[in-house]
């Protein structure tokens, strides 16, 4: 079904407008009410995840962490307490960012993890966690991105500790990393 153009406004159309609408009286501006101040953010499921740690932790029949034993990474920087690195490993840390490193090759991991670092840094994140994989396809070398990951956390200043992540969160192929705040 076609649909016909409008038939143009006659002068006499706009006359009779005109006559209909009667006189026009021009109304002053009005400024715009001013907009609310937005409230500043507030993680509320930061706080809720944190304050549920402690009873997950007793309500749990088992350790997770001994199903996946092997080739688990762990770090923690001269000076820091030994407890740290225990609390990391146990995942008592939020992850408040990741990184995954799949599909890359060595050069491109590298200059990701440097640029996932430094944007953590300038945000200001505590606790990121960082996806390398197990190295399940690679040849006999080993798994090159978990390795080169493991590398490179070691050389940064601004890392304080570095464990293999929960088996929830990647086990053996994902590392949580505490950076310096």
């Amino acid at each position: 079904m076609k649909r016909r153009p409008p038939a143009p406004i006659t002068d006499a159309d706009s006359q009779l407008f005109r006559e209909a609408i009667g006189e026009v009286r021009v109304l002053d501006p009005v400024a715009a009410p001013p907009a609310a101040a937005r409230p500043a953010p507030h993680p509320h499921m930061l706080e809720a995840d944190e304050a549920a740690v402690p009873g997950e932790l007793l309500d749990m029949a088992f350790d997770p962490a001994v199903l996946e034993v092997g080739e688990e990474l762990g770090y923690l920087r001269d000076g820091y307490p030994p407890k740290l690195l225990r609390q990391l490993k146990r995942g008592q840390f939020s992850v408040q960012d990741d990184l995954d490193l799949h599909q890359m090759n060595a050069a491109a991991a590298q200059a990701s993890i440097v640029a996932f670092l430094a944007e953590a840094k300038q945000h200001g994140l505590r606790c990121v966690r960082i996806v390398h994989g197990k190295g399940l396809r690679s040849k006999s070398a080993g798994p090159v991105l978990k390795g080169l990951t493991d590398r490179m956390l070691r050389r940064r200043d601004d890392v304080i500790a570095f464990a293999s992540a929960r088996p929830a969160l990647g086990g053996t192929g994902a590392v949580v990393v505490l950076l310096k705040g």
